[in-house]
């Protein structure tokens, strides 16, 4: 299964008084998804952090209080250990993304 073994991308931007957490399938770093409502760019810039595995994204995740999520690995991750919840979630070309504040 393609992207099965892609690890999960976690950067910790810092804004004035919290931190930002952007996580992201590795597969989709640098990739565009765009509908008529949403238009999704998978930058660099914003998402290509650190490697982790489930664990260490899910430690993150946690601990953040804002997230921006894109990615099927990563908003189920989210998902399944009731970060986010179903309604939070919107899909762009297919790609699943969710931000929580």
């Amino acid at each position: 299964m393609p992207g099965k073994n892609n690890k999960i991308l976690v950067k910790i931007h810092k804004s004035q008084d919290r931190d930002i957490a952007a996580v992201c399938d590795e597969d989709l770093i640098n990739k565009k998804f765009e509908d008529k409502n949403f238009r999704l760019d998978v930058s660099e810039e914003f998402y290509k952090g650190k490697k982790m595995n489930e664990d260490e994204a899910l430690d993150v995740m946690k601990k953040a209080e804002i997230l921006n999520i894109v990615g099927k690995k990563s908003i189920n991750l989210a998902l399944k250990n009731g970060i986010i919840i179903k309604e939070h979630i919107i899909k762009i070309k297919g790609i699943p993304h969710a931000q929580l504040f």
